[in-house]
């Protein structure tokens, strides 16, 4: 059969998220509404590939284009998705998307070309070894989840609830927002708009949600998660200086968003991708999971090495701990500018 690549227009997006749903390797961040929020949130290029052939998508490859003075200039599968890269039915497909996004790149004149895989493609590509991901089975037993959890961290768990912390499963993003925006300028990172947190909920309605822990009537700590097939993926989370005088908040949160999940018929805890180091990855390490390296790769065009825009990179420290002392409603108003680039 023959293959030929387009680029994905919307008469094709029913077609589209019916491939990413029943493709094995396919992920949350593969399906078509994405482009919606990026394009909008950001104002970003989105290049939406996929392959057919006898007339049938037998392939996808989503990729936005992000150029910024400041971080340079890429195009990528995906920004600030976990996940990405090719999906195809056949080698033939991942080969002519592959030739493809290659062909963009250059013409683009872009520094690099990313894909966010979750597995090595083979392809013989440099491969960045700087994440992680997370992930570990839910079984049907609560206690089954509970006792997987390693004795300190369940005990973490168990102190929360004694310290009379509560959920509340809220409809908007409001209240995570202001969560959220303060837990990342403590962490010395720039914060999203609240827009974009706003088009998440509303894209996909179908498939997220909104925890909120709180504790004496205040939020303290809360997570948008996503859900996809059996799988439910904490994504955007985080707690308040309040947080800090408590015990367990963090542990309480994913306990009870996994029990959560387990009455939606999940089957599997996606924690996402941390960095090697960092505390996120000890807290997802201690709490049971164990680390799987994420090998994205890279096709370099006007770069001679791999784009290492990342918090560790010693030529942003200054920036990172200079922006973990601004008063917040000025990290709030200047973060948005900043990162719509770091994606």
């Amino acid at each position: 059969m023959t293959v030929v690549v387009r680029t994905l227009a919307a008469e094709r997006e029913r077609e589209w998220e019916s491939f990413v749903e029943r493709a094995p390797a396919a992920t949350f961040f593969h399906r078509a509404g994405w482009r919606t929020v990026l394009e909008r949130a950001f104002g970003h290029r989105a290049h939406y590939l996929y392959a057919e052939a006898d007339g049938r998508l037998v392939g996808v490859l989503p990729l936005l284009q992000v150029r910024s003075r400041l971080f340079g200039h890429s195009l990528s599968s995906l920004p600030f998705c976990v996940y990405g890269g090719i999906v195809a039915d056949t080698a033939a497909a991942g080969a002519a998307l592959r030739a493809e996004a290659c062909r963009l790149a250059e013409a683009l004149q872009v520094d690099a070309l990313e894909l966010r895989n979750r597995e090595p493609s083979g392809a013989g590509w440099p491969v960045k070894e700087l994440y992680f991901t997370f992930r570990k089975p839910i079984d049907p037993d609560d206690e089954v989840n509970l006792k997987g959890i390693p004795n300190r961290q369940r005990a973490m768990v168990r102190k929360g609830e004694s310290e009379g912390l509560r959920c509340d499963w809220e409809e908007g993003t409001d209240r995570l927002y202001r969560v959220y925006a303060e837990s990342v300028r403590n962490l010395g990172t720039p914060v999203f708009s609240a827009a974009y947190l706003r088009l998440l909920r509303e894209v996909f309605a179908d498939a997220c949600d909104v925890l909120m822990i709180t504790h004496g009537g205040r939020d303290v700590a809360g997570v948008l998660n996503f859900y996809f097939r059996d799988e439910v993926i904490p994504y955007y989370g985080g707690s308040t200086g309040a947080a800090r005088d408590l015990k367990g908040v963090n542990h309480f949160m994913y306990w009870e968003l996994m029990r959560h999940a387990n009455r939606r018929g999940c089957r599997l805890f996606d924690f996402g991708r941390s960095k090697a180091g960092t505390g996120a990855y000890s807290f997802k390490k201690n709490f049971g999971f164990a680390p799987q390296p994420l090998p994205y790769e890279y096709f370099l065009v006007k770069s001679a090495r791999m784009p290492d825009v990342n918090p560790l990179n010693p030529k942003y420290r200054l920036m990172v701990n200079a922006w973990s002392r601004l008063p917040l409603p000025l990290a709030n108003v200047i973060g948005p500018w900043l990162a719509r680039s770091l994606g």
